[in-house]
């Protein structure tokens, strides 16, 4: 099998791959989510959109039971932005669970807070280009 042709088998893999139980819920969410990004969500997909990097990235997007804020199929990357309720301690486990089954899923899973990203945007999105000319 050619390499793109895994490629686009592993990312057809990642569609509708939610408990179908759970799976209408979280197409509602994500939409909600795309229709009320934060500041932060709206610079970076103004950096991410329409193949700026050279690389596909998607918002909002179900994976699993989860809803990644931003993901790279291609490159199974996903970038997450925290607000500040992502501090607190029961937060913190959380999204360290939420990671930890994402990379088994084989993705890479990085974060940024929203502060980072309104104050270090040039930089954060260089991050993210040296992130993607890393990865397989």
């Amino acid at each position: 099998m050619e390499e793109n042709d895994f490629k686009k088998k592993r990312i057809a893999a990642f569609y509708k791959t939610s408990s179908p139980d759970i799976y209408g819920l979280l197409k509602t969410y994500a939409k909600e989510n795309r229709d009320n990004q934060t500041l932060a969500e709206q610079y970076l997909w103004s950096e991410l959109s329409g193949n700026a990097l050279g690389h596909s990235f998607r918002r909002q997007h179900i994976i699993g039971d989860y809803i990644a804020d931003f993901v790279c199929l291609n490159k199974m990357l996903i970038i997450e932005i925290d607000g500040g309720y992502h501090a607190q301690p029961a937060q913190i486990q959380h999204d360290e669970l939420r990671t930890q089954a994402l990379n088994r899923m084989g993705f890479s899973v990085v974060r940024y807070t929203n502060e980072e990203l309104l104050n270090n945007l040039p930089t954060i999105v260089n991050d993210i280009k040296r992130i993607l000319e890393s990865t397989q």
